[in-house]
């Protein structure tokens, strides 16, 4: 007899939908192997031939951590295209090398970290490159294109599956695992939530990424928003992806559970479906759940509904399905279509800040001084892959003008260190061969070690220059004549070893501490002072050699040198984003770090047609009085300097735009942990002052002008339309930027409020007729009194522009609406969250599962303020919910106190409340203010009688 073939199981046929999949798929799973689902790193299942599975591939602008790929700009800079079309091209290309790369290196995923929807608010936030914009329409629009771009667009499976970065409203490093943002309603809803939003419901999402941070005193890795807001806005499974321990930092550092097993058992009710933590050990996390199962914490069904929605990931990128997915042949790899999408990217993100006196585009015979400290740089970031191909400006200008037409000063302080023996510090030669940090792949490059192949520095009569950078704040680097940097590896010798400063603790950077007549070597990684031994020098606790800093050369010197014989000179500057500024650490100011100031300073002095390019992660505020002219690109990958020489050259015109606020000084900014961008007036929506450059700012080689503005209201939606036109005689892009405002709110309103823009290029004389479609909803406001979003009938203007300050046209809308309501206190009584107004307070969390509740900073004084609330034919008693210890005290339209309720000292926790009452005559409608004071915290305010 012939055995039978077994029957295929269901959840091996592709005719079923996934669902019914999923189901079976489920059904034959053990609770173990369903537990061993939950970390990052889940195990195969062998007895049914289910391979083994990673959440996380980091692709934030080309494929990342694991060895060469196309580098493309930093996000930041993809947001300063604002070319949707483009920014779709890159995630097409990104997700296209992803399936390539994985064809011959299966630690590869296909469940990518990308992108950052974050909003960029603050100029000083570590991880400024890593986000788009400031504004949540923007950065929705291109978010939203970069993930239709690494979807790919099959109706069935997709090439990879996007995650957005990080849930939800974080923008500072300092405290990360600990600070909490407080966001009262209208910012969460108009701000916040709106960028994530709006990429989620395009379609091209597989799930989010909770972030470090608290949100209203709770973690956001168990916010109840992600199953109120997230889950709600596609009937597609989202797969919630932990970010890197900090399902520990629950009860590590936040001390939010007093157990791994409670704190776990909460992410997962919360939403939470894959736990990354404890590195590629699972055990840990595996023994957690099971933990939390035993105790009654959990049960299967929740099992099952993390298991679901991580399978319904990993059957849309077809793995159970390999005959049938389109994408599982990709080879395009480095091909030449991504190096010229790369260098095009690079080049749409090029924003001309200032251009006085057509200093640029350069002349085809102009005598060019290139100096700075990133002049000859191409710097990657934490997030960039390993570059292929590379272009620094310099380059970029030598192959543009000619080597013989362009003459370079790096501008670095070149130095010896003399020890207190009279010896100087010296590198030793050696012929082994470079190394690129992280040409081989990580799946964590943080724990890239540090090369130990190398001989470690000695001490001779004479010594080797160092060129010595300050990266700001005596941050140094230092470099050895062969271009190695001094490095520290985990034997604690100092070796000339790396190529670039990098890693996750950088390990060369280092800084110069006064010490009686000279200066210790603090290695800031380890924090350890160098010392010189017999068998070499190295980083110890004690023995610290005291150095005489030996200046043979200042940078500005050289500037000056190179800069007085030239017609033009380029100073390139910016940052390290590997250095001051970088995840794990914010910046402390918006200004240049000095020794680039000095080189600036010396150029300007010696040649006054002096231009500046910025190469940087984030805003710098710099005098532009002198410079006649100043672009900015973030950094752009690995095509920079051959689309700065084009720009500069007048090949391209740039058409960038700036993609957030650049600020004229440090005190123009609010505190990094103000979260409340209306109360704080923050960000281009906001803010009454004058700025160095304003949001959506960028100038071209050519001119544009506009007309024939139209708008009318019907059918649900405003309709616009305009015409643009060069006027210019260069062929070249211009945004063309719609902005909103209500004329006359009864609450705070932004400015002007960006809701849609486009990117066009146009010939000399061409014209192009733009047409939006406005829904409704984008001119509504959140309204704390009802709880929702509301039209607010009356007039809006409608204003076209080339930035958020040049508008170049206005009209105006009537739009009928719903109008104000008194809040029915009587009915409802008050939220203490929902307030219109407030000073001194906090949103903290009401329970550790849900609501909110107002608490006075560090246990002060805040008062709140609640508008138009309506008493009816009157009330005669006051309820308060409150925990804690203070006092309580309501008055109305700012009169005396009606009413002062007192809680003594708690005998229990901050989330044992209690109710006190007191008696009151109201009638009518007023504005309630509430005052607290003390370490109290209040939920509810409610009136009867």
């Amino acid at each position: 007899m012939t055995a039978q073939t077994p029957p295929t199981p269901p959840f091996r046929d592709p005719q079923l939908p996934f669902a019914k999949r999923i189901d079976d798929l489920l059904a034959r799973l053990t609770l173990d192997e369903k537990v061993g689902f939950l970390h990052q790193y889940a195990p195969a299942v062998e007895r049914l031939g289910v391979a083994a599975f990673r959440t996380g591939q980091e692709a934030l602008h080309g494929v990342a951590w694991m060895g060469p790929a196309t580098v493309f700009p930093q996000a930041v800079g993809l947001g300063a295209t604002w070319n949707e079309e483009l920014v779709r091209r890159v995630g097409e290309a990104v997700s296209k090398e992803a399936r390539a790369m994985r064809a011959r290196d299966d630690r590869v995923g296909l469940n990518v970290w990308s992108p950052t929807v974050n909003l960029l608010r603050h100029p000083l936030w570590g991880r400024n490159e890593e986000g788009y914009s400031e504004d949540p329409k923007l950065t929705s629009a291109i978010a939203t294109a970069y993930t239709r771009g690494l979807r790919g667009d099959h109706p069935t499976y997709w090439r990879t599956a996007p995650v957005l970065k990080h849930w939800l409203a974080h923008n500072n490093e300092t405290g990360r695992d600990v600070s909490s943002s407080s966001v009262r309603p209208r910012v969460l809803h108009e701000y916040d939530l709106r960028a994530f939003r709006e990429t989620v419901e395009a379609g091209a999402v597989a799930g989010v990424m909770p972030a470090y941070n608290l949100v209203n005193g709770r973690p956001n890795h168990v916010s109840p928003y992600l199953r109120e807001h997230l889950r709600t806005w596609t009937d597609e499974d989202l797969l919630v992806c932990s970010d890197a321990g900090a399902p520990s930092n629950l009860v590590d550092s936040e001390h939010y559970f007093d157990t791994h097993e409670e704190a776990t058992a909460a992410s997962l009710l919360a939403g939470v479906d894959s736990f990354t933590d404890h590195g590629t050990d699972s055990s840990t996390i595996v023994a957690r759940i099971q933990g939390a199962l035993e105790q009654g914490l959990l049960t299967e069904a929740d099992i099952d509904a993390a298991v679901r929605r991580q399978l319904s990931v990993r059957f849309r990128l077809g793995e159970f399905d390999p005959a049938h997915d389109p994408h599982a042949g990709i080879e395009d790899f480095d091909t030449p279509a991504h190096r010229a999408l790369a260098q095009e990217a690079a080049e749409q993100a090029v924003v001309l800040l200032k251009n006085d006196d057509d200093l640029l585009p350069l002349a085809h015979d102009t005598r060019l001084a290139v100096v700075g400290l990133l002049a000859d740089e191409c710097k990657l970031d934490w997030y960039s892959g390993t570059l292929i191909h590379r272009s620094t400006p310099l380059e970029g200008l030598y192959e543009r003008f000619g080597a013989e037409r362009v003459e370079f000063a790096e501008g670095v302080d070149r130095v010896r260190l003399r020890t207190s023996q009279g010896t100087f510090l010296h590198v030793p030669l050696t012929e082994v061969a470079d190394e690129v940090r992280g040409a081989e792949g990580a799946l964590d490059p943080a724990l890239l070690a540090g090369r130990t192949d190398l001989p470690p520095l000695t001490t001779d009569s004479t010594g080797t220059e160092l060129a010595l950078v300050d990266w700001g704040e005596g941050v140094l680097t230092l470099r050895a004549p062969d271009g190695r940097y001094l490095s520290v590896a985990e034997d604690g010798y100092v070796r000339a070893s790396a190529d670039q400063p990098g890693g996750w603790v950088v390990q060369e950077t280092f800084r110069l501490e006064p010490h009686g007549n000279g200066h210790l070597l603090l290695h800031i990684g380890t924090g350890r002072h160098v010392s010189v031994a017999a068998d070499g020098v190295k980083v110890a606790e004690e023995g610290a050699e005291t150095f005489e800093l030996v200046v043979v050369e200042r940078g500005e010197d050289a500037v000056t040198r190179v800069a007085v014989a030239a017609d033009v000179v380029l100073v390139v500057a910016g940052n390290d984003p590997h250095i001051n500024g970088r995840e794990t650490e914010d910046r402390t100011t918006l200004r240049l770090p000095a020794h680039q100031e000095r080189l600036l300073r010396a150029a300007r002095a010696a040649n006054p047609r002096t231009a500046l390019a910025l190469a940087s992660a984030y805003p710098y505020t710099v005098d532009p009085a002198a410079l006649p002219a100043i672009l900015w690109s973030a950094h752009g990958g690995q095509a920079a300097g051959t689309a700065l020489a084009r720009v500069l050259a007048g090949d391209v015109s740039p058409a960038g735009r700036l993609p957030q606020t650049w600020y004229a000084d440090d005190t123009d900014l609010p505190g990094l942990l103000d979260y409340d961008v209306i109360g704080g007036r923050q960000t281009y929506l906001y803010f009454e002052g004058a700025p160095l450059f304003p949001f959506g700012h960028g100038l071209s080689y050519a001119s544009f002008s506009y007309g024939d503005l139209t708008a009318r209201a019907e059918l649900g939606a405003v309709h616009v339309r305009f015409t643009v036109t060069n006027t210019g005689d260069v062929t070249a892009d211009e945004v063309a930027q719609l902005y909103t405002r209500a004329a006359d709110p009864s609450v705070p309103r932004p400015r002007r409020e960006l809701t849609a823009h486009r990117r066009v290029t146009l010939a000399p004389g061409e014209q192009a007729e733009l047409s939006f479609e406005l829904p409704l909803s984008a001119f509504e406001f959140w309204d704390v009194a009802r709880g929702g979003p509301r039209l607010e009938p009356g007039r809006y203007d409608l204003l076209v522009g080339a930035s958020s300050e040049d508008i170049r046209l206005r009209t105006a809308v009537a739009l009928d609406g719903e109008p104000a309501a008194p809040r029915a206190v009587l009915q409802h009584g008050l939220d203490a969250a929902d307030f219109d107004e407030q000073s001194g307070g906090e949103i903290v969390d009401r329970t550790k599962a849900a609501g909110g509740a107002v608490t006075p900073v560090r246990g002060g004084t805040a008062e709140l303020v609640y508008r138009h609330c309506d008493f009816g034919a009157g009330v005669t008693e006051v309820t308060v919910e409150v925990a804690g210890e203070g006092v309580v005290e309501l008055s109305l339209d700012g009169g005396p106190a009606l009413a002062e309720l007192a809680l003594p000292a708690p005998a229990s926790g901050p989330y044992d409340y209690t109710t006190l009452g007191a008696g009151i005559v109201a009638e009518g409608v007023h504005d309630v203010r509430i005052g607290l004071r003390g370490p109290l915290r209040l939920a509810h305010v409610g009136f009867s009688g």
